[in-house]
């Protein structure tokens, strides 16, 4: 059986190792590390930043168990009164983060995370992995929210995401970006998502014949049957769940949906919403899914499609067409010195930092790039880092999912259209202050 570990001891050796020298030369000095992300994959000119109430959640009940400390002693050669250091620590510094569901852009910060050196070096690995995985999958989310134009999108990827955290991440980033619900039980159960679920195809295999499949479905759930059309013959499928749904009306119940999972959907839509017309079931929706990324469901959308809702799975589980963000976690600032990296295509700004965002009317008009200390350029800016964490306290609790959610959906409405495009978006300008763009590189 494998053995159960913190969270903490997902931690990458090296930071490990480092802090072991910083301990050993007595390295205490404060800090400041900031978490941003590289350019953009292909077709994005956003990011939604999402996983910083985890991360602060993270980062509050930061702390080595006994089990993991043994660990530590197998694993590496540490000194035995470092492994004794590490049984101690705790997060005592202060962070900073954008809000969940801020839009950000690349370079920008998310988090800045300030304490001593051991303590902001050894959470890298976990902070990039909570606010790495959610902020990609609300990211292809909301274009996914974007190119169904109000139509509903579920999710349906947690068989096919990376894992079982994956999955979770998913179907609430899903949600905050705009998604009606997930397939996922756990989720729905842990964060007040609505659960949507349809059937499978072995539940018709595993009867004499489709109809009385689905007449047995709609018995069971009589409010909240979809049946699923295309085991053998599509459209003699919607045949069949005509003669049940107008069976189902004659005992009160009602089959809400029809849900089509393969072949053209385009074409099988319209002559499944036909059929169902024909019979008097106009308010039988249509259900598609099967492969869908955001751009399938743009063009079933824009030729028209009479599909009402779309669930998606794989292709937004595993973002395949863009499945990772650049996201890293660099020093910036030192014993109030200023840190920088000068390698190719690589090269970070120093000091700690603050994004002001300029606004003309409701509409966002560029980013600038300043200190942390900076004052606001003018009134129509913005701060977007605030104050989260005090001497390793969360100064407020996480807020309502809800609150996220509603807060990604205004702040869509205030990009540009140009920059949310699904195929090459323009580039949102973001520009750094004179003091950042006359680097001090404090080189020896």
């Amino acid at each position: 059986m494998a053995k159960q570990f913190r969270t903490e001891l997902s931690v990458d050796l090296y930071e490990l190792t480092m802090s072991q020298v910083f301990w050993r030369w007595g390295i205490v000095d404060r800090a400041t590390f900031s978490l941003f992300f590289r350019g953009y994959p292909n077709n994005r000119g956003y990011y939604i930043a999402a996983g910083i109430d985890q991360a602060l959640d993270f980062l509050q009940g930061f702390k080595f168990s006994e089990r993991d400390i043994e660990a530590l002693r197998l694993v590496a050669s540490f000194d035995n009164d470092f492994i004794e250091f590490l049984a101690d620590i705790r997060f005592t510094g202060d962070v900073r983060a954008v809000e969940e569901g801020t839009i950000v852009f690349a370079e920008e910060p998310l988090l800045e995370v300030s304490g001593t050196l051991i303590e902001a070096q050894i959470v890298e690995t976990m902070l990039l992995n909570f606010v790495t995985t959610a902020s990609l999958m609300a990211t292809k989310a909301s274009r996914l929210v974007r190119a169904a134009r109000s139509r509903p999108v579920i999710d349906f990827g947690s068989r096919r995401t990376h894992g079982e955290g994956a999955a979770l991440q998913a179907a609430r980033s899903g949600y905050i970006a705009g998604f009606a619900g997930t397939s996922n039980v756990k989720v729905a159960a842990t964060f007040g998502i609505p659960a949507f679920g349809t059937m499978a195809h072995s539940f018709i295999q595993a009867f004499e014949d489709e109809h009385e499949a689905f007449a047995a479905y709609t018995d069971e759930f009589p409010q909240t049957t979809t049946l699923l059309v295309d085991t053998y013959d599509t459209l003699e499928g919607v045949a069949n769940a005509i003669r049940v749904a107008k069976a189902a009306q004659q005992n009160g119940s009602v089959v809400n949906a029809i849900r089509l999972d393969s072949g053209d959907l385009g074409s099988l839509a319209r002559s499944a919403r036909t059929m169902l017309d024909a019979a008097g079931l106009n308010d039988v929706q249509i259900l598609a899914s099967g492969g869908l990324d955001e751009f399938s469901i743009d063009e079933l959308v824009n030729a028209a499609a009479p599909i009402d809702a779309f669930g998606v799975g794989t292709r937004y589980g595993t973002s395949a067409d863009a499945p990772y963000i650049d996201s890293v976690y660099k020093l910036v600032e030192i014993a109030g010195r200023p840190v920088t990296k000068l390698s190719s295509a690589k090269v970070t700004r120093p000091w700690a930092k603050q994004v002001f965002r300029r606004f003309d009317g409701r509409l966002m008009r560029g980013d600038i790039l300043a200190r942390s200390n900076s004052p606001t350029p003018d009134h129509h800016s913005e701060r977007l880092l605030r104050t989260v964490m005090k001497s390793g306290v969360r100064l407020h609790s996480a807020e309502p999912i809800e609150t996220v959610r509603d807060r990604v959906a205004r702040n869509i409405q205030t990009i540009p259209g140009e920059y949310r495009k699904l195929r090459d978006p323009d580039s949102y300008p973001v520009e750094y202050s004179e003091e950042l763009t006359i680097l001090n590189l404090n080189q020896p």
